[in-house]
């Protein structure tokens, strides 16, 4: 009896035009995928609404958000974005994803030019990479001496409490996938005429560079003291899962009034 209504909740599912859509993406039919993806834009859409109240409230209240997306290459950090983003006020909201220094850029502080790109009262700011170059990328590729890695480690602390203090809202997510999935990801995107842009130097080197890339990554979540904002580290490899908890922890940070209406 329970199977004979999970077959007809299946087929309801799949009689609308998302489910004949999500049949129809693949040239091997599979209902199990196609049930996937029926529930994932559902919860997906509903994770929105959330969005929507969540900054109504950082508007109406004045409030300055940061969230930064952290991760490996092809880890999905961009993706995340785009599914939090794209239902939510474009007047209230930047995405940051700042390209390497500039000659005056390299002569200031370091965190100079991320201060440049924070919030004002009422808007969220998404950084697609952050000032945590400096604890990762930069030092694994040589962009950096060792005096200023040391340097970046022993004042980011302060420079977060500083940010926090002053009133913003922190949020820090890190995206993790694993060396074969990145790998994946890499031939797909060479194959792929509209994403092979995507492809950087940097990519080119970064299975290769891998156990590098791990064990400043480890450092730099050991650098983590008891008052500072902690890192929630998100299983990336399925992007679906990945893009909801994104979400769903980013809608824990930020209080706001669940029962309003949209």
């Amino acid at each position: 009896m329970e199977k004979s209504i999970d077959n007809l909740n299946a087929i309801e599912k799949l009689n609308t035009k998302l489910g004949v859509k999500a049949l129809l993406s693949k040239k091997v039919i599979s209902i199990d995928r196609s049930l996937r993806i029926v529930g994932y834009v559902k919860r997906l859409k509903k994770l929105q609404v959330e969005l929507i109240k969540m900054q109504t409230s950082v508007i109406e209240n004045n409030e300055r958000v940061i969230v930064i997306f952290e991760g490996r290459d092809a880890a999905g950090k961009g993706g995340a974005i785009r599914r939090i983003t794209e239902r939510i006020n474009p007047r209230h909201f930047r995405i940051i994803a700042l390209p390497k220094p500039t000659k005056e850029e390299q002569t200031q502080w370091y965190f100079q030019r991320y201060i440049r790109k924070f919030p004002k009262a009422g808007e969220i700011v998404f950084f697609d990479r952050s000032w945590y170059n400096r604890a990762v990328v930069e030092p694994v590729n040589g962009f950096c001496t060792k005096e200023e890695y040391e340097c970046f480690m022993n004042q980011v602390n302060d420079f977060e409490r500083m940010i926090t203090q002053s009133g913003i809202k922190l949020v820090k997510i890190y995206m993790s996938i694993t060396k074969k999935e990145q790998e994946r990801r890499f031939e797909e995107i060479q194959k792929n005429p509209l994403k092979q842009w995507k492809m950087t130097d940097v990519d080119k080197k970064a299975q290769e560079l891998w156990d590098d890339y791990t064990c400043y990554k480890t450092k730099m979540f050991e650098n983590v003291n008891e008052d500072s904002v902690p890192w929630k580290i998100i299983n990336a490899n399925r992007k679906t899962m990945a893009r909801m908890n994104s979400i769903e922890y980013l809608l824990k940070q930020i209080p706001y009034d669940k029962n309003r209406e949209v």
